[in-house]
């Protein structure tokens, strides 16, 4: 299973795995796909470097990318204690008497109050282009559209393909019209930011809408070869998929997070503004059903509403409580059923793909 994405990325499989666990994004690229790392965890540029110094020895030389988060037009912005400070005191009572209620105690004496993730900030994610581009990375790809035009100018000096993420067809097109040089068409069952166009209908419209000469990833709902197999029917070169590895043994996560993922059905997700400010899919629990009551506020915007529930979030992961922690996860987590080695579920993924693109080659009269 080759496509044209394949020798454009120097991979052996047209997948594209992303992850916010550099263990994860080294398996995937040592297995044959490019692993993809989320970025907006890092805080500190340092961190960052040292973690893709990391990749650069783990993946063997294989290529991999990384993942950042930023808007096209640089917004305005303050430090995080400015923006602290815009951070209604209701919505603080609330979050408070939240966690009060579903018995999530706060944090150890000795545990370090979190400063939040400030990589929602565009001078951080700006930090992170940065560091990225002083290691030798394979593609930058940005969750909010088009990263801005001096980012996608840097990359293409340093020989860096650019992706970007897009739910709607008229949105890929103006990110192609921007620089952008792969889109991955995201749908509406995908975990994290997403939009409200189910993949089925995205992909093709979205492959349509950007050419031939565009490559387009299929995202959402993919956790199968049978479903590779499909986005590529659809008209896209390759995958783009998250949540699936959030189920396999290089992912370290807390006990109670592993228990809630492989629990979870497919329909035990919702899509909401209460993660970072943008609409993005999540793990249905207790917590996000809080923020459905009649007295609950609205979500702050980004990147307010992730500093309001930074330490909340926290706390949540820490409860040791599976009905509580917060997690951006797709509908796929319904597939996540047992805790597997990233080599073993590409290679099933493939296996089944060919299996499944030869089937219908049979089909044909």
């Amino acid at each position: 299973m080759r496509t044209e994405l394949c020798e454009r990325l120097g991979i052996e499989h047209p997948v594209v795995g992303f992850s916010p666990s550099e263990q994860v994004v080294a398996a995937i690229s040592r297995a044959g796909g490019l692993g993809v790392l989320g970025c907006v965890r890092f805080n500190d540029a340092d961190e960052l470097d040292a973690v893709l110094t990391w990749l650069d020895e783990q993946t063997q030389g294989r290529p991999y990318g990384v993942d950042v988060v930023m808007p096209s037009h640089e917004p305005t912005e303050g430090v995080a204690a400015d923006l602290d400070r815009l951070i209604p005191e209701g919505h603080r009572d609330f979050v408070e008497r939240t966690l009060l209620r579903l018995g999530v105690p706060p944090l150890g004496v000795e545990a370090e109050k979190r400063a939040g993730v400030l990589g929602w900030l565009h001078s951080v994610a700006r930090s992170h282009v940065e560091v990225a581009l002083t290691h030798p990375v394979r593609l930058i790809a940005n969750a909010l559209g088009p990263p801005p035009p001096d980012v996608i100018a840097q990359a293409h000096e340093h020989g860096l393909l650019v992706a970007a993420l897009a739910g709607r067809a008229d949105h890929a097109r103006s990110h192609v019209a921007s620089g952008v040089d792969i889109v991955v068409a995201q749908g509406y069952e995908a975990g994290g930011h997403t939009g409200e166009i189910a993949s089925m209908v995205l992909v093709p419209e979205v492959v349509d809408a950007v050419g031939e000469g565009v490559p387009v990833l299929a995202a959402g709902g993919i956790g199968s070869g049978r479903q590779v197999a499909a986005a590529l029917a659809l008209g896209a070169r390759g995958v783009w998929m998250g949540s699936v590895w959030l189920g396999t043994a290089e992912y370290q996560s807390a006990p109670a997070l592993r228990e809630a993922l492989l629990k979870a059905r497919s329909s035990d997700t919702v899509r909401s503004r209460i993660y970072s400010g943008k609409p993005a899919r999540l793990l249905r629990n207790r917590w996000t059903e809080a923020w459905t009551a009649e007295q609950a506020p609205s979500p702050l915007p980004m990147p307010l509403q992730n500093l309001l529930v930074a330490e909340a979030h926290t706390r949540l992961m820490e409860s040791g409580d599976p009905s509580v922690v917060p997690m951006p996860v797709g509908q796929i987590v319904g597939r996540m059923n047992e805790v597997r080695p990233v080599a073993d579920v590409l290679a099933d993924l493939v296996a089944e793909a060919d299996e499944t693109l030869t089937r219908l080659g049979k089909l044909a009269v």
